[in-house]
């Protein structure tokens, strides 16, 4: 992990004011070209990832100009309170892309990037295997991701991933409860500043299938969608809690 100080970062006052400026129904963020681009809080760096690694391949997701949350059969999302910015992914046209599957798909998606086809792997609540085989091409890659959503979920995930302590949380790590349905978000990138303290970007799809989006921090008043680690056991996200005790890795 290498720390490294970035050019002038806005204060929360600056941030406030780029939200507030663009804090219109159909919103854009036209200068956060991806996730790296998001501003930090005064004091803080960003943790940068090494070469070729989940977290840096996680912080370079590219951003749309839009902020709003579409769902899958095109319409908008009846929620548009929750997202600080959307992921330029597609959701696809069907009702299966939802919270741990959005997970599923961005874990897919660096590990096909980088041609680790053999550890594109996902287990189903009964114990049952989906690896990806070949023919190793992107329209393969996208049949065998719609099985998998079809077939896994957050209750499998759950037993899939490896607990690990919210004090050592980093970039991919997931805070995951499964069930019928359960949810699921994903660290999408990490911060520090001089005295050690840890801050995190969460991302989330929801049912039904829709954008994956950058979650707001609904514990801040400024709008700024950084989250830390709270001292009490409970995560809050705009439309979801977490106990601390569910963060997960892989």
């Amino acid at each position: 992990i290498v720390f490294m100080a970035c050019n002038p970062t806005p204060s929360h006052t600056a941030v406030s004011n780029i939200i507030a400026a663009n804090n219109t129904e159909k919103k854009t963020h036209e200068t956060y070209k991806s996730v790296k681009d998001i501003p930090l809080p005064d004091g803080y760096a960003a943790i940068d990832y090494a070469s070729g690694s989940f977290g840096e391949w996680l912080s370079a997701v590219p951003l749309k100009k839009s902020n709003t949350v579409y769902l899958y059969d095109g319409r908008e999302k009846g929620n548009q309170s929750a997202q600080f910015a959307v992921l330029d992914i597609p959701v696809g046209d069907r009702d299966l892309q939802q919270c741990a599957d959005a997970v599923m798909r961005l874990r897919a998606g660096y590990l096909f990037d980088q041609k680790q086809y053999d550890k594109i792997l996902f287990i189903d609540n009964e114990g049952g295997l989906y690896q990806f085989t070949n023919p190793f091409t992107a329209s393969h890659f996208e049949s065998y991701m719609q099985r998998v959503f079809g077939m896994c979920g957050t209750a499998s995930l759950a037993k899939q991933m490896n607990a690990t302590p919210a004090a050592s949380i980093s970039v991919g790590d997931v805070w995951i409860r499964g069930g019928f349905p359960g949810h699921a978000v994903i660290v999408m990138r990490t911060a520090v500043n001089a005295s050690g303290n840890k801050i995190f970007l969460l991302a989330q799809s929801y049912m039904p299938a829709q954008d994956i989006h950058i979650l707001k921090n609904p514990m801040n008043d400024d709008d700024n969608p950084w989250y830390e680690i709270p001292s009490s056991d409970k995560l809050y996200t705009p439309e979801y809690n977490f106990h601390l005790t569910e963060l997960k890795t892989w």
